[in-house]
């Protein structure tokens, strides 16, 4: 009898399901992502989360577990480096399988199962960047604040004339007398919608 024992077996014996199992858990943490067919991947779901939960431990004896399922030292030191940084907020869930086709020959469905990968590790940060939030947040309060009108004090204004004068000798004479004329009529224009308003 079969009581309480969970599993695909797949048209296999036990020794060639672990054989295929570990094979393809190891590819799975090489490249991130694999297509094989949707049982198969349901199947290799349990194992990926198990061996990311012995990553996240990540002690000695976790890591000795985890090289008696995976037959690579490289893969297995990758997945115990970025193990924490990258599914540390999770508590499960770490694959996710998309369905792709159906395979031509026997139409077996065809699935895609990947590490999910979380925010943090997609995008990093740089020092000096702000997120989306923050400079949305600075926006919203630059509109709120009312822009305050500078007043020109009369000393700003009798620097600019000054500095008119001196840019008034380095030009021709033909050239002052025009810049001359346009500067008389703006003050009477000025001076006549002051008096009507």
């Amino acid at each position: 009898m079969r009581h309480r024992k969970a599993g695909l077996k797949l048209n296999r014996n036990s020794s060639h399901r672990d054989a295929m199992f570990r094979n393809m858990v190891t590819s799975l943490f090489k490249y991130e992502r694999i297509s094989t067919t949707d049982t198969k991947a349901k199947g290799l779901r349990c194992w990926a989360d198990h061996l990311i939960t012995l990553a996240k431990r990540g002690d000695l004896h976790a890591r000795r577990q985890a090289l008696s399922i995976i037959r690579e030292k490289d893969v297995v030191h990758k997945l115990f480096a970025e193990a924490n940084e990258r599914f540390g907020a999770m508590s499960g869930g770490y694959t996710r399988i998309v369905k792709l086709r159906r395979r031509p020959g026997d139409a077996a469905f065809v699935s895609m199962i990947e590490l999910v990968a979380t925010e943090k590790s997609k995008k990093k940060k740089t020092k000096g960047e702000k997120s989306f939030a923050v400079k949305k947040k600075e926006v919203a309060v630059e509109k709120v604040k009312p822009e305050k009108k500078e007043e020109k004090p009369l000393e700003k204004i009798a620097e600019k004339k000054s500095a008119g004068t001196e840019e008034d000798m380095d030009k021709k004479p033909d050239e002052m007398d025009l810049t001359s004329q346009s500067e008389k009529t703006v003050p009477e224009t000025h001076q006549q919608t002051v008096n009507v308003t």
